[in-house]
């Protein structure tokens, strides 16, 4: 196993033993604290500070998470000089109970739980009830004095170790007890009586030596030792590295193993089990908002075994189910009274779990809440004007990915709509797709450019590829606060959730719900904010953002360096990022205004041209076409700067694919078809990217940049005699060299000119380059002697640079980042080492030219936040990025500039 580890995670191999790596947490004891997050994991941390603030929290301990990395190293193997201080630790714990772990009388059962420093939920391995075998089962069954609770906690310690440790499918054994309640004629497992639950239990264990060739572990260390084993094992399941690489978290953290005392939900009425949020993670409203189940433990909750009832009295008003307000008021009463306290310590929503053992109160967890981008915003305005945290905590606490959530579409109120079903809303957005009952069909389908709902009873953290891959996510089991609501919320998917009303069937592929059958393909609408679900495709409307954004908008622009502008096209594409607070364009691609259905066989014909004459003619029809193109865009950003990059395709990318696409363009523009497809064939590239494109067309065929920029100038001084100011960037594109910007300059200049003197008018513009060739970064101080600015094409620069096609390496790139080599993937996040260095090293050599040089980029790369950081430490003056991507920009400019302002002081 330990030649197929993460390179990071190799290095542990040679690491020295860690001079302490077990914690112990209890009451006024605890040898850790909310900052050793790196070694204790959030939630080994988050014990340790509750246990220190004098809340109610079970003892127990911390394995650290640099064993983790030790196990892995080891080949999957806990090293022996853990083992002792495991132990010590334990001893302290039983000590503090008055129990002992094994013992036949007054046995001591742990829960071993994963905490990973950043929040993974459900993604790695929990095992309740560990300590329970066929004696120690009696001593909890004398002691509690309650046998139903004995043999529950038994079966479902079997039903967990089996699955985590033993690898033995778990359907199997949730089968074996679905079987029993139907021949029973139960509904609910708290029906099942002990006798039941006996019987049960030898059926299990059974079940495991058939299914597993092993006899289910009878000694207590055994069972720890392979429950300890199995969650560091968990670390590197595919479901925790598919949520890894969706959340960023790097390999090399590892988790931490968290054993605690177990206190008891399931021993009766006057027990329960519960998860709560300190506010709405949904919506970000100040309300205490959390769910429960009477008689049970942790994992029914999020695992949505059985719908949970709500945790205030306001929730439940409507549901005809009591609240754990009405019923167990006086542990609500000290809930209520916890959940503010650690809100006010920590400064931000919490997500807690809890335990109520015969009406005492116990904290099992505590983290900051995942919530939706809407519900984090708003939490951020109001702690601000409580004065909890101050404008800089605040941008430095909005993760700017999560911005994208917001410009999800919603549904139209006035599309025409059949309702379904309702379940509850679980994260918001307004989706639609072809119905899915599996995960893996979720991920195939969504290859083939299929938009597709999971459709699952309820989710596991098995689910997580098939949940990525899907427009939105529906249950028809779980609450609020099951898997599948909190993963979402994480995810920004759109979820509906414990929609009771509606009957899945994954043996017949189908979803019954008010005499409707929908198999697999059938098309629905998710409404993830009403919790509503629609037949059929209904229409969606853009988002409007709310005063929360813009409050914390203009925040980050009162705090950030570096100005974002947008990569448009399109009067459209225009006004969108202008709406989004673009401050100019980077990047208008003018090829992309060639292929309308009224200008494509004018470029087609200019291309196909023999001589510089015929071209002219050519280009004489696409001059007015361009004109009025740029004419609109100028107007829409009203005096804010506009980069046009001058033609960059190669000109084969404009002519017909195929026979028969030839065929009828030979006949529209009066061409024989022989020497159409010749002149085809002869244009034909082996390397298009690296061929005859960007500038190498206008040092052969000039005629095409004298239209261009003709028409730039045209439109400029149009807008110009009406009163507007503006200033023009004619940007170059693919340079390698400076003698041929020296070249390309003089003519975009002579063009200038030339309008200047036929209409009589003058205004100031810019002419720059593209630098996306490791020559031109290099060579930069040269090539700066002719350029007003620099804009620096990462997407072109990475693939020239890392020798990568951007179309063709997706297929390789995954290894590459999960083995450790990249990062990120680079086309997603700068290569900081290679293309960044020559970002850097053409930003100072340009500036030793031109010391006012403008830079910026304008590749995906502007968007992306961990790139905007690195842009600004190189001294960019402005990213450009997709229309909807500005917020994200705006945000992560802000939180750059923060982050420098922390280092330097």
């Amino acid at each position: 196993m330990s030649e197929n580890l993460n390179p990071s995670m190799k290095a542990a191999v040679n690491a020295a033993i860690p001079e302490k790596f077990v914690y112990f947490f209890s009451a006024g004891e605890s040898e850790g604290h909310a900052g050793m997050k790196n070694i204790l994991g959030g939630k080994g941390a988050n014990l340790a500070e509750m246990t220190s603030l004098g809340l109610p929290v079970p003892p127990g301990f911390t394995i650290s998470t640099e064993i983790c990395g030790h196990f892995s190293a080891a080949g999957g193997k806990l090293p022996d000089w853990v083992r002792p201080k495991v132990l010590e630790a334990l001893a302290r714990v039983e000590k503090k109970i008055g129990k002992k772990f094994g013992d036949e009388n007054n046995p001591l059962l742990v829960s071993v739980r994963s905490g990973a420093r950043a929040s993974m939920p459900g993604m790695m391995d929990t095992i309740l009830n560990l300590g329970l075998n066929d004696k120690t089962v009696l001593g909890l069954e004398k002691g509690s004095g309650n046998p139903r609770f004995a043999w529950d906690s038994y079966r479902r310690f079997i039903q967990m170790y089996s699955d985590v440790v033993m690898g033995m499918n778990s359907s199997l054994l949730e089968v074996t007890l679905e079987d029993m309640k139907d021949e029973k004629g139960y509904k609910l497992d708290t029906e099942l009586s002990a006798e039941d639950l006996k019987s049960l239990v030898k059926k299990f264990k059974d079940m495991v030596r058939s299914s597993t060739g092993q006899a289910f572990p009878e000694d207590p260390m055994d069972q720890l030792w392979g429950a300890v084993s199995a969650v560091f094992r968990s670390w590197n399941t595919p479901r925790a590295i598919t949520y890894r690489e969706l959340h960023d978290i790097p390999a090399s953290w590892g988790t931490a193993v968290n054993v605690q005392s177990m206190v008891f939900g399931n021993m009766g009425d006057d027990s329960a089990t519960g998860v709560a949020f300190t506010r709405d993670p949904s919506t970000g409203e100040k309300a205490f908002f959390g769910e429960f189940l009477v008689n049970a433990q942790g994992e029914d909750v999020v695992a949505g075994i059985r719908t949970p009832q709500p945790v205030t009295k306001v929730a439940a008003a409507k549901t005809g189910v009591k609240s754990l307000e009405e019923l167990m008021p006086a542990a609500y009463r000290q809930l209520v009274e916890i959940y503010q306290r650690l809100e006010k310590h920590y400064r931000d929503m919490q997500d807690i779990e809890f335990t109520i053992e015969r009406d005492v109160l116990w904290m099992l967890q505590t983290r900051n809440g995942k919530r939706t981008a809407a519900a984090a915003l708003k939490i951020a305005c109001d702690m601000l004007d409580e004065k909890l945290i101050s404008e800089d905590e605040v941008l430095l606490r909005l993760d700017p990915h999560s911005l994208d959530q917001l410009l999800h579409p919603t549904l139209d109120p006035k599309a025409s709509k059949t309702l379904l079903a309702k379940g509850l809303p679980a994260s918001p957005g307004g989706v639609h797709g072809k119905i899915v009952f599996t995960p893996e069909e979720a991920v195939e389908w969504r290859e083939r450019g299929e938009k597709v709902i999971l459709v699952r009873v309820e989710t596991s953290p098995e689910d997580i590829a098939g949940m990525v891959a899907a427009q939105g996510i529906f249950t028809t089991r779980g609450g609020m606060t099951s898997h599948a609501a909190v993963v979402a919320r994480g995810m920004g998917k759109c979820c509906v959730a414990g929609c009771a009303d509606a009957e899945v069937s994954y043996a017949d592929k189908t979803m019954k719900v008010k005499g409707y059958v929908l198999k697999q393909g059938d098309v629905i609408t998710l409404d993830g904010g009403t919790g509503e679900v629609f037949l059929g495709q209904v229409d969606t409307i853009e988002p409007k953002l709310d005063e929360n954004f813009q409050r914390i908008m203009k925040i980050a622009d009162s705090r950030r360096r570096l100005k974002v502008r947008t990569n448009a096209d399109t009067p459209k594409d225009a006004q969108t990022a202008r709406g989004f607070g673009a401050e100019g364009i980077g990047l208008c691609r003018t090829e992309h205004m060639f292929f309308g259905a009224d200008r494509i066989d004018a470029v087609r014909e200019m291309i196909l041209a023999e001589s510089r004459e015929e071209r002219e003619v050519a280009l004489a029809k696409l001059l007015p076409m361009q004109r009025s193109d740029f004419y609109e865009i100028f107007k829409i950003m009203d005096g804010l700067p506009v980069t046009i990059r001058l033609l960059d395709p190669p000109l084969h990318e404009f002519l017909p694919h195929t026979e028969e696409e030839a065929e009828l363009l030979a006949k529209r523009i009066h061409m024989d078809a022989d020497r159409l497809r010749s002149k085809v064939k002869m244009l034909h590239e082996f390397n298009p990217m690296l061929g005859h494109r960007g500038c190498r067309l206008a040092i052969t065929y000039p005629e095409i940049y004298e239209m261009q920029t003709r028409a730039i100038a045209e439109a400029a001084a149009k807008l110009v005699k009406e009163g507007h100011q503006l200033v023009p960037e004619i940007m170059i594109p693919l340079i390698a060299t400076d003698k041929e910007l020296e070249t390309l300059r003089a003519l975009v200049v002579r063009e200038v000119e030339k309008v200047f003197q036929a209409q009589s008018v003058k205004f100031d513009y810019l002419v720059g380059t593209m630098i996306e060739l490791p020559r031109a970064a290099v060579t930069a101080e040269a090539i700066a002697d002719h350029a007003d600015f620099f804009s620096f094409g990462t997407n072109d620069l990475t693939q020239t640079t890392l020798g990568l096609s951007r179309d063709d390496s997706g297929r390789f790139l995954g290894s590459y980042v999960g083995e450790g080599i990249f990062p990120k993937d680079p086309f997603v996040s700068i290569d900081r080492d290679g293309v960044g260095q020559l970002v850097k090293m053409a930003v100072d050599l340009g500036r030793r030219s031109q010391p006012n040089l403008k830079t910026g980029v304008c590749g995906e790369h502007g968007g992306d936040p961990e790139s905007v950081e690195f842009f600004h430490a190189v001294g960019l003056d402005y990213v450009s990025c997709s229309p909807f991507r500005v917020p994200i920009a705006r945000l992560a400019a802000a939180r750059a500039a923060l982050q420098t302002r922390k280092v330097q002081h």
